[in-house]
């Protein structure tokens, strides 16, 4: 048995496993992400309303921050090993509920349950912290940071080109297969982390909200990520609804082919990591701060259905992609560098905070398309990243 800071592993660490982490939060993580290009298919298939369109996705998010905020935090005290494995075959039960559900109010709430045990990637990017020895510590969390994000931004053309040849239904039933199969093989090959940490659960979530009030990185990461999250799910929840009006008449396989173009964003998040070990954290925050405002502006200035207003969505969508993705590995590399033992808690609460952002955003974004357009909603997705920004500059040198 061997031991790093202090805990139980009951197998040696080593490095492949790092790719297995990487792809199990990829595709942990793309369960977010699957409905927000079948919105409108989701919606026309089960009667909710185009104003309510949101809740699909807002409510999957919803239960990854209830998650993020009760589950997570068990990391720093239970075997991290068995609670990702419950946690992902609770999402495989949600996953093929939601395949097979005709009721609209039965899917809405089994989308939440799909937040919910989507958080074992979450367990993982601390666990994969905590396995590593110091010297490689930030080349391995980033690395599984960067599958996390890859996930993020491949789901939205996966499930576009699934939907197209199968039907919307199809993608939560590949899905429940892929998590079922990727909860056994974490179960066999994964190191068990035992934390030596004897708090109890209520002291656990107790200490949660001294760890916020007292931890100022945290609070500000996770102000900055928010307000940048928000837009990212406000673009990528309307965005398909825009393409497939009769604005652009896109088909989901076109959909598919857009969001696949924002994937080049992910270029970002290693350049990130980059500039945060050399120490330029603070500008680098304010670029993407600035790049997510962009891509805002951009579809405002030019808008219509030419060939121009199409290729300045793309541009968008990339810069879009571009700054959350930085500013993702920015925060994360800040907050994972905290400390050990409260590594869990610090994380749970960080992306907790950002994706109630998230459901702010596509919550906000569905209504707002539905009541003023794509102007609209452009608006908001603007004035966020502003509100972050602004609140970014206050921060000392």
């Amino acid at each position: 048995m061997s031991s790093i800071e202090g805990e139980k592993i009951e197998k040696p660490f080593s490095a492949w496993i790092i790719l297995i982490l990487a792809t199990a939060c990829g595709l942990i993580a793309a369960n977010l992400y699957y409905a927000q290009p079948l919105v409108g298919p989701i919606s026309s298939a089960l009667g909710i309303s185009s104003g309510a369109a949101g809740l699909i996705v807002t409510l999957t998010q919803i239960g990854y921050g209830i998650g993020l905020l009760f589950i997570v935090p068990l990391g720093d005290i239970l075997e991290n090993r068995k609670l990702v494995v419950v946690s992902l075959l609770l999402t495989v039960v949600a996953l093929t509920l939601a395949a097979v559900v005709k009721s609209a109010t039965f899917f809405l709430t089994v989308s939440l349950f799909i937040g919910l045990g989507s958080v074992a990637a979450q367990v993982l990017v601390p666990y994969a912290a905590q396995l590593s020895p110091d010297a490689t510590r930030g080349r391995n969390v980033g690395n599984v940071m960067s599958g996390l994000l890859l996930g993020i931004l491949l789901a939205r053309p996966i499930s576009s080109i699934v939907a197209e040849f199968w039907g919307w239904r199809a993608v939560y039933y590949l899905s429940a297969t892929a998590i079922f199969v990727l909860a056994l093989l974490l179960a066999m090959v994964l190191p068990a982390r035992q934390p030596l940490t004897t708090t109890r659960y209520p002291a656990l979530l107790s200490s949660m909200l001294h760890l916020l009030k007292t931890t100022p990185i945290l609070q500000r990461r996770a102000i900055y990520h928010a307000c940048v999250f928000a837009t990212f799910s406000l673009f990528w929840t309307t965005v398909p609804l825009l393409l497939t009006s009769p604005i652009f008449h896109f088909s989901q396989k076109e959909v598919a082919v857009f969001a696949l173009l924002g994937v080049f964003g992910a270029v970002a998040a290693p350049v990130a990591g980059r500039l945060a070990d050399r120490g330029w954290t603070r500008p680098a925050t304010g670029i993407a701060l600035a790049l997510v405002i962009i891509s805002g502006i951009l579809p405002l200035v030019i808008q219509g259905s030419s060939t121009s207003a199409l290729v300045t969505l793309v541009i968008s969508a990339i810069l879009l992609d571009m700054g959350v993705s930085a500013n993702l590995i920015l925060g994360q590399r800040a907050i994972l560098s905290l400390g050990a033992e409260f590594r869990s808690r610090l994380n749970g609460l960080y992306m907790a905070i950002f994706f109630v952002g998230g459901a702010i955003g596509s919550a906000t974004g569905g209504w707002a398309y539905a009541m003023g357009g794509w102007k609209a909603a452009l608006l908001i997705g603007i004035a966020l990243p502003v509100i972050g920004f602004v609140y970014f500059t206050t921060e000392k040198k």
